[in-house]
């Protein structure tokens, strides 16, 4: 039914129906077990100290599900892991699989009562948890009850705030035999963000994951026991879990974690661990574009950027390759598809502002308001098909089959394809913004915005107005020491812009609001537009009507 020319695949005519040519039938657990058993000396996670390697990683995991099992956890409870990036993140992570268990990551910048919310929503049994989050874990513990189990990672050992200590869960045990049906068991419960109203848990399953980890791997031609990944996106995303974690391990090569966005701490990790894939965000990319010359020089064993997220400035990727060295490559996918969906080849055409062709065994198209398929070069909806598309989301089955066209996926982007089957995003359908009955793509005024030399950021969102619709309002930091002002950018927006594209206003602020991967947060900015027109919690107007 659907046309040739409006939807891509990978071109691999063997790939598996499991989504990729490279998984092998069987749960994470599993493969993890059939690599370490290969690469049983091979270091698995460089930390600050310890290495772990293969063998050691394996031991330890066994012994934490184990310990869980003997403590009451069941296949298929919910196991929340509440913890900065680090060796005790993919330990735990690892024990809870083995486990049976169902990972649910928490967010580290949510609030006692949202970490509360994911607590009773998922059901969560037990709960790791580290002691940089001790004070807010208290809180929402207190809130559910029902969380039996409680584990600590660095807490003091006469904390009385748990059951046990991660490391008295590490000791040689044999892990439990688990029947697990890799398609259809839940491995992950990843909570979205929240943009349209409650948070919802996306579940994926061992094959969802895997398949796409893979898939990755062969996408970017991962190297195992050579290739090194720092990870200082937070491994509670679905963009690190997936690629900073399963990838190298599912392969037998190596992440190297980083807690925070420390630019020093990057470049010294990357030099004394010979790291040779980097893992960022635009607004990360941004930063590191700021560091001194002698730290661009330890970045010398990293032969390949990946970056996801948001769109990344064609200005920013050209300074930054130009500076590091380093190539970029653009790829996407949103928390429900695994998340990888597409990405650019290291040794194929990179086509800046792409996303790239679909990776091994996904399959993407654009749709009208109809749910029908576009021709390439017209722009609709990018739904995705693929065995890494979560099973649902959590307890919602009418927000599940919501979210679909059939067995299509509705990512909620706005895109297009070319001819030649690279994907090209152009905003969230939500961020759209209507002037006049004409469309008005918010990501095409902040390309304009951050070509200005005196610009770090920008972000746009629409604002109501009553004869116009929307107009766009443009939020954005400069970059240090600058004396721009309103009237010279409003001016350059004049010289790079139609005229239903130049803000209504300009906003110079501080900084921009951002989740913990780094990504802008627009319902913010809307918020913050909100209040200054006299909108109170209730979305009721309270000082006069929009202009």
């Amino acid at each position: 039914m659907t046309p040739a020319t409006t939807e891509s695949s990978s071109p691999d005519p063997a790939r598996s129906e499991n989504n990729s040519p490279l998984y092998q039938d069987g749960d994470l657990a599993m493969l993890f077990r059939r690599i370490a058993a290969a690469h049983r000396e091979a270091p698995a996670i460089f930390a600050d100290s310890p290495t772990w390697s293969y063998s050691a990683l394996d031991t330890a995991t066994d012994g934490i599900a184990a310990s869980l099992a003997s403590r009451g956890l069941l296949p298929g409870e919910r196991v929340a892991l509440y913890c900065p990036n680090g060796a005790e993140f993919v330990v735990a992570y690892l024990g809870i699989l083995k486990a049976g268990g169902v990972v649910v990551p928490i967010n580290l910048l949510l609030n006692p009562r949202e970490v509360a919310f994911v607590f009773a929503d998922a059901g969560v049994r037990a709960l790791f948890f580290h002691a940089a989050v001790t004070e807010h874990a208290t809180k929402a513990l207190a809130e559910v009850p029902e969380v039996r189990l409680r584990i600590g990672i660095g807490l003091d050992e006469s904390d009385q705030v748990v059951d046990c200590h991660l490391h008295q869960l590490i000791r040689p045990q044999q892990s439990p035999e688990i029947n697990i049906d890799p398609t259809r068991d839940a491995a992950v419960i990843l909570y979205t963000s929240g943009t349209t109203g409650r948070p919802k848990g996306a579940v994926l399953t061992h094959a969802n994951l895997a398949s796409n980890a893979l898939a990755v791997v062969e996408a970017l031609e991962l190297q195992p026991t050579s290739d090194r990944i720092l990870v200082v996106l937070p491994m509670f995303h679905a963009f690190a879990g997936t690629v900073g974690i399963l990838t190298p391990l599912l392969i037998g090569a190596a992440l190297v974690p980083v807690a925070g966005f420390d630019t020093r701490a990057i470049s010294q990790a990357i030099a004394l661990h010979h790291a040779t894939i980097f893992l960022g965000v635009p607004s990360l990319y941004a930063v590191l574009m700021r560091i001194s010359d002698e730290q661009v020089a330890l970045w010398q064993s990293v032969r390949l950027c990946i970056c996801g997220g948001a769109a990344l400035p064609e200005t920013l990727l050209q300074a930054f390759e130009q500076r590091f060295q380093v190539p970029i490559l653009e790829g996407d996918g949103p928390t429900e598809c695994g998340p990888v969906t597409a990405v650019n080849r290291p040794r194929e055409a990179r086509k800046p502002g792409s996303i790239g062709p679909p990776i091994s065994g996904v399959e993407m198209r654009i749709v009208g308001h109809d749910g029908n398929p576009r021709p390439d070069g017209e722009h609709g909806e990018v739904c995705v098909r693929s065995a890494s598309v979560m099973r649902g989301y959590w307890n919602l089955p009418k927000e599940t089959k919501d979210a679909f066209y059939g067995d299509w996926f509705r990512t909620g982007d706005l895109g297009w394809r070319d001819a030649d089957g690279y994907f090209y995003l152009v905003d969230r359908i939500k961020d759209l913004i209507i002037t006049n009955g004409i469309n008005v793509y918010p990501r095409i005024i902040e390309e304009v915005l951050v070509q200005h030399p005196e610009v770090s950021e920008a972000a746009v969102v629409g604002e109501p107005h009553r004869i116009h619709g929307e107009l766009p309002v443009a939020y954005i930091t400069l970059a240090s020491a600058s004396q721009t002002d309103n009237r010279v950018l409003k001016d350059w927006c004049r010289d790079h812009l139609g005229r239903h594209e130049i803000p209504r206003r300009i906003e110079i602020v501080d900084r921009l609001p951002k989740n913990a991967a780094g990504k802008i947060l627009k319902r913010e900015l809307r918020r913050a537009g909100e209040i200054e027109r006299g909108i109170d919690d209730t979305g009721i107007a309270t000082q006069g009507k929009p202009q």
